[in-house]
């Protein structure tokens, strides 16, 4: 128990020298930050996405039924029909139409991507 506590003390101890400190010699510029992370891009691709390119909104009547009435549907543009915990497709095609299923195999989520 005492060697635990001699271990930790030791331990703090040698962190608290690891603490750097700045001086600022002239008042007009900023101090650096250490340990500062860069600013996040702001120009990301979920950024450049359009909100409905691919009509997805046009199938929201179909949520909740099996995917066998995926092909009734006449979508004229490329689809992906992705089943419960499967692969989906990496490349973002904002003109596709992403059919998401559930365990039982029903429609859960339709969107573009």
């Amino acid at each position: 128990m005492i060697f635990r506590f001699s271990a930790i003390a030791v331990a703090v101890v040698l962190l608290a020298g690891c603490q750097s400190t700045v001086e600022n010699t002239d008042p007009a510029e900023p101090v650096p930050v250490p340990y500062m992370t860069p600013p996040v891009s702001q120009e990301g691709a979920l950024e450049q996405r359009e909100p409905d390119l691919c009509g997805a909104r046009n199938y929201v009547s179909v949520l909740g039924q099996p995917s066998s009435v995926i092909p009734t549907l006449g979508v004229s543009g490329p689809i992906s029909v992705v089943e419960w915990r499967g692969i989906e497709p990496q490349e973002y095609n904002p003109k596709r139409v992403v059919f998401r299923l559930d365990q039982l195999g029903n429609i859960f989520n339709i969107d573009c991507g």
